[in-house]
């Protein structure tokens, strides 16, 4: 059985971060670990409370995986704090990680602002260098490149520079009122647009972490970099066409919507 890893923050409510993560990876048929990069008190309304992990724990947590388990990709959320994402770069370069999805979380989808400005330069310069993939939106492409993005053409353009840049094929995901569901993937010199299915589900928590994470788990399969973004695409259009509806705000996702047996069945269905 392939494997894959998570490095991302822990979401109480189950919807977004290393739950969601897990969850994806299991339905797309590989083994999930996690390592955790901070406990966040959250739900579907927001986060109320972070607790991230210290810089040792979070080496030791890394040791124990890749000195085990190896992972056959590596997929990293939210990484808040200088320290704890120098130590994941230091880790990915000590063991050789193959398959590395970065999904930068630095904006919001409220347009707020989640990391210094300090941490997002030493994610710049650190973490990636070593990616296969990087997934930033369309708020977070814009920082990464200094441009406004009011046009698929700036799109293209801005995908282009952080591709060049940083050496990676880089997934900018469309909306935010701009190419809503169609993402754009830029890889060694060109690019292939993927348009997804329009789907009328306020229930969004978590897209970006699913994303990444079906992605991750696709390339730990095997499958190329531009299949294993069609599958996760597919795999997240069903995802929302599920229609989960829980708790008061932005919802999560039905991750398990195909897997359908004998143990998910409820009891008077039986």
């Amino acid at each position: 059985m392939k494997k894959a890893l998570t490095i991302a923050g822990s979401d109480s409510s189950g919807g977004a971060g290393i739950q969601a993560d897990i969850k994806t990876m299991m339905a797309n048929g590989v083994y999930a670990m996690s390592v955790v990069t901070a406990l966040t008190a959250q739900n579907t309304t927001g986060v109320s409370a972070i607790l991230n992990a210290t810089p040792e724990f979070l080496s030791q947590e890394l040791d124990s995986i890749f000195t085990d388990i190896f992972p056959d990709a590596v997929k990293i959320g939210m990484v808040s704090e200088s320290g704890l994402i120098r130590v994941i770069a230091e880790k990915l370069g000590q063991y050789k990680a193959a398959n590395i999805v970065v999904d930068p979380v630095m904006v919001a989808t409220s347009g707020a602002r989640l990391i210094s400005e300090n941490a997002v330069e030493v994610l710049k310069n650190e973490l990636f260098p070593l990616a296969d993939l990087l997934t930033p939106n369309i708020p977070e492409t814009e920082v990464l490149t200094g441009m406004q993005i009011k046009s698929a053409e700036d799109m293209i353009e801005a995908a282009r520079r952080v591709s060049e840049k940083y050496n990676c094929a880089v997934l900018c995901k469309g909306g935010h009122k701009l190419n809503d569901a169609n993402d754009l993937l830029y890889e060694n010199g060109s690019y292939r647009w993927f348009e997804g299915k329009r789907i009328d589900n306020p229930n969004t928590h978590g897209t970006g972490c699913t994303l990444s994470s079906a992605i991750a788990s696709n390339l730990a399969k095997g499958f190329s970099m531009e299949e294993s973004v069609n599958r996760a695409k597919d795999y997240i259009s069903g995802a929302l066409a599920a229609m989960l509806d829980l708790g008061r705000g932005s919802g999560p996702m039905d991750h398990g919507f195909a897997i359908k047996n004998s143990y998910t069945e409820e009891a008077e269905n039986l």
